[in-house]
């Protein structure tokens, strides 16, 4: 455990339960929780405040995904591997990483984000009446390897290697792509979560650049505030979830627009 004063210590746990609760409705909780991290500890290597955000985001996604499994109708199987491809893309992206600039991929991260706000604000319906996702419904070959490639390659390349916002990407692609509501796609994101979060996870603890006991504290707030988000997204349905998506996109927007303008 970092020599954190217990202030620093209970804001972010708070944190890690707003950050939880965030990433099982609509994905994006990293935009708060990675921030919190590096503001709570300023001494502490970039690499190991990486590391441990993501042995405690994990463990939220982990218990967003079981709940979600309990009620919404997910097809685990294609969910496993549009992970797979995305946790190969996620490697893929960070190899170049070095070499890209964010300062030219914000602005563009930013049309991006601002044309899909505008979309789902014009297209009321979106999202909110699911056509082939059901676990007893046929989804066409064409719509799962696009959904492999596109959704799993694609975004996960996008998240190795820039990042922010990977969640919500996942919960539109999926929706768009497979044509399933928001609820399932919030739910089949968590398990992609859960496998680019494991890959990564399983090199920051080889290379040794995880607070564990710091994590295992933040984990039980993360835990009980994404289980929390999953359950409100069950019982409230598409349209709850849509109007938090709009919500994290335009915070989104926000953020890399101070980050732009202060780069």
């Amino acid at each position: 455990m970092p020599d954190i004063t217990l202030t620093t210590l209970i804001l972010l746990c708070l944190a890690a339960a707003a950050a939880g609760w965030i990433d099982a409705v609509v994905g994006g909780g990293g935009l708060l929780l990675l921030p919190a991290l590096l503001l709570g500890l300023p001494h502490v290597p970039a690499a190991h405040v990486l590391g441990t955000n993501k042995a405690v985001a994990i463990v939220g996604t982990s218990g967003a995904a079981v709940t979600f499994l309990r009620k919404a109708p997910v097809r685990v199987g294609l969910a496993v591997r549009i992970g797979l491809m995305a946790l190969a893309g996620s490697m893929t992206g960070a190899f170049f990483a070095a070499g890209i600039s964010s300062e030219v991929l914000r602005p563009v991260i930013m049309v991006v984000l601002l044309g899909v706000a505008a979309f789902v604000m014009l297209r009321p319906s979106f999202g909110t009446a699911a056509a082939g996702d059901g676990t007893d419904r046929p989804v066409a070959r064409a719509r799962i390897i696009t959904a492999i490639v596109l959704v799993g390659g694609g975004i996960g390349f996008y998240d190795g290697l820039f990042g922010p916002g990977t969640g919500t990407f996942l919960v539109l692609a999926l929706t768009a792509v497979l044509h399933l509501d928001l609820v399932t796609a919030s739910a089949t994101a968590k398990i992609v979560n859960v496998c680019t979060n494991a890959g990564a996870l399983a090199i920051f603890a080889y290379q040794g650049t995880v607070l564990w006991q710091l994590a295992a504290v933040m984990a039980v707030f993360n835990l009980a505030g994404g289980m929390i988000g999953a359950k409100m997204a069950l019982s409230r349905g598409s349209g709850f979830v849509r109007a938090v998506l709009l919500t994290v996109v335009f915070s989104l927007v926000a953020k890399l627009g101070f980050d732009q303008w202060n780069a």
